[in-house]
């Protein structure tokens, strides 16, 4: 079953409120996908929701208890894109952050996908691959902090093994 994009923005909104009143601590992840056939490429998504002209990494919330950050990370991408991607992950890098009135934990994995195909679901409006220089995004496009942060952690090899 398909969800609509608008579902989605109006369980974002929900949630932000949410964030704001209960001011809870939570777990997520984002995905660096490395393409396949070429190493200098990498998976970026635009949202239904949000900021919908903003490019970043797909991805999602887990809970520790009943998953680690490399799993989490495989699950939420076949999820949103139905890529397929190969077993191995690492962690690049852990985040603490407070925004939104919430406390978050953002582990960003690195994974490589098997497969260039893509079959997007409704939370996510756009996705695709671009080099890792972001230089054919057109026009002058937002990019999330989380990207960049992404990218430069990738380029330097400063990561951590995957637990």
């Amino acid at each position: 079953m398909r969800i609509s994009p608008l579902v989605f923005r109006v369980l974002y909104r929900i949630r932000k409120v949410y964030w704001r009143i209960a001011r809870p601590t939570t777990y997520g992840v984002k995905a660096l996908i490395i393409r396949s056939v070429d190493a200098d490429r990498v998976l970026l998504v635009r949202h239904s929701y949000g900021d919908q002209s903003l490019w970043s990494l797909p991805g999602g919330g887990y809970k520790p208890a009943q998953e680690t950050p490399e799993q989490a990370a495989r699950r939420e991408c076949i999820e949103e894109l139905g890529v397929e991607l190969e077993p191995s992950a690492l962690v690049l890098e852990e985040h603490l952050t407070t925004s939104e009135g919430k406390q978050g934990h953002l582990k960003i994995v690195r994974l490589h996908a098997i497969s260039d195909e893509l079959a997007p679901n409704g939370e996510i409006s756009e996705a695709r691959w671009t080099a890792v220089d972001l230089s054919d995004l057109p026009g002058n496009p937002a990019v999330s902090k989380w990207v960049h942060s992404a990218l430069k952690a990738h380029a330097q090899g400063q990561y951590r093994s995957g637990t």
